[in-house]
């Protein structure tokens, strides 16, 4: 199996959040209304899975790994425009988050239609993003690669998922201490 194999199974489960979050969408145009629970699950898997999870064995394990190979120029700008769309991710989801947030303490009606346009730019970006990943990027990069390397970078990948919900709940413990 390559290190990317992980990284594509990954992408599913996180295409199948957005549905939901775009199914979300729809009930907040019908309503009027947020509800605040569902937008605060979809933000902890968005920070969590998505991001700290996922896009963290891009950033810290292959993208460091390609980082240290000499990468043809339209690789190198793509890598560099993907970490740009991670950060543009982590954006958005804060916008979701704090504006939530204001809306659960009493905030005015317009934090609806932020809520909503922040979640309706999250349903735009990641399919796009995941395609890019999927279709152009990750194959590309898998021929800097041996075989020994790919073998030790899903080594490193299983690793860091074995780590993650040590990492989650720690964090948790300490921000109540």
């Amino acid at each position: 199996m390559k290190p990317i194999a992980p990284l594509m199974i990954e992408h599913r489960l996180i295409e199948r959040m957005i549905h939901l979050i775009s199914q979300e969408i729809t009930r907040i145009d019908e309503r009027a209304e947020v509800r605040p629970d569902f937008i605060d699950e979809a933000v902890d898997f968005l920070r969590t899975y998505a991001d700290r999870t996922h896009h963290g064995k891009e950033e810290d394990i292959l993208f460091r790994d390609l980082g240290k190979k000499h990468l043809k120029e339209e690789d190198e700008k793509a890598m560099k425009q993907l970490v740009e769309e991670h950060k543009q991710g982590r954006r958005l989801v804060r916008s979701v988050a704090k504006a939530t947030e204001q809306y659960r303490s009493g905030g005015d009606s317009h934090l609806v239609s932020t809520i909503r346009d922040n979640l309706q730019a999250i349903v735009e970006f990641y399919p796009t993003h995941i395609e890019k990943e999927d279709k152009v990027f990750f194959p590309a990069s898998m021929g800097y690669f041996s075989q020994e390397e790919q073998q030790s970078m899903l080594s490193e990948c299983r690793e860091f998922d074995r780590n993650m919900i040590h990492e989650k709940y720690r964090k948790i413990v300490e921000q109540f201490e």
